[in-house]
Formats: C-alpha cells, sequence, structure tokens
C-alpha cells in the first residue's frame, strides 16, 4: 500500500510576546506538561548548541484511537523566526514553525505540516477516513493553540 500525502498548515495567534511564545514551542520536550495530545518525548540526540540535527522520539494521541510515533530531525534553527524538522516513523516528512509579530504582543505561529502516513491500515482506509485524519490533525492543533496560551496565561484566536 503507498503512502498517502498530508498537507495541513495552522495559525495560532498568541497575545505574547514572541520570545515567550518561541521559548514554549523550541522546549518541545516539556509539551507533555501543557498539550495533553503529545504523549512523550524522548531526546535521542542533543544536536548542535542551537540544536540543529537533534532528534526527539514524539508519541502523540489524538481525538481517534490510535497513537502516532515518529522521530523528528531539527534541521534549521532561526530563533524567533523559524523551526524546521523532517520526521520519521509512523509519519515521514517535513514541518515548519514560523514566527512573526502582528502587532503590540501579538505573537502569529505558522505550522506546515507535509507528511506521508506510513502506516497500512491509514493508508488502506485513507480513501474513506482522509477527512476524519484531517479533522483529528486539525482538533489536535487547535488544542495546542489552546494550551500554549493557557500556558502563557494569556489570550489566543
Amino acid at each position: 500500500m503507498r503512502p498517502v500525502e498530508y498537507r495541513f498548515s495552522t495559525i495560532w495567534r498568541i497575545d505574547a510576546p514572541v520570545q515567550d511564545v518561541w521559548a514554549a514551542i523550541q522546549d518541545s520536550a516539556r509539551w507533555p506538561e501543557w498539550w495533553h495530545n503529545v504523549e512523550r518525548v524522548d531526546q535521542l540526540d542533543a544536536g548542535s548548541d542551537q540544536g540543529v540535527g537533534a532528534v526527539q522520539r514524539y508519541t502523540w494521541k489524538g481525538w481517534l484511537p490510535y497513537r502516532l510515533v515518529f522521530d523528528m530531525r531539527v534541521t534549521r534553527v532561526e530563533p524567533l523566526v523559524a523551526l524546521e524538522g523532517e520526521a520519521t516513523g509512523d509519519v515521514e516528512g517535513a514541518g515548519r514553525w514560523s514566527f512573526s509579530t502582528g502587532g503590540h504582543n501579538l505573537t502569529v505561529v505558522r505550522y506546515d505540516w507535509c507528511v506521508r502516513t506510513n502506516r497500512t491500515w491509514m493508508n488502506a482506509l485513507a480513501p474513506l477516513l482522509r477527512p476524519v485524519f484531517q479533522w483529528n490533525h486539525d482538533a489536535v492543533m487547535r488544542e495546542g493553540g489552546a494550551a500554549l496560551a493557557r500556558r502563557l496565561a494569556c489570550a489566543s484566536s
């Protein structure tokens, strides 16, 4: 069964300084503390001083009855601007966090995720369940934005 490709874009508007938002996103080892869909993050490789080359293994649980486990290798770190990585495992592909400011204390975060699924059952059911998989991803990301705002004690939209 051939992998099925998905492209997602998520935008969060967080009423907090970009430095605070960046710090929370960059410190993915602590995501399970505030983002309940992230069950576990294991550090496999620390990478360079800036974090390039670092590898983390993520275990995610959305609203549907399955988990995704994948390793993410950091390929680019541009502080307060962008974080990029390459995923391998249950999904493979690229993810990119982009950060910009949108006025006084407003940070706009965009996450672009282009991945292929490697689980046979997901690929087999994609013709029927693709919209459900997309809904699940969107729900996880909505919760992430709300959870980040709670973490930073601020509003989001």
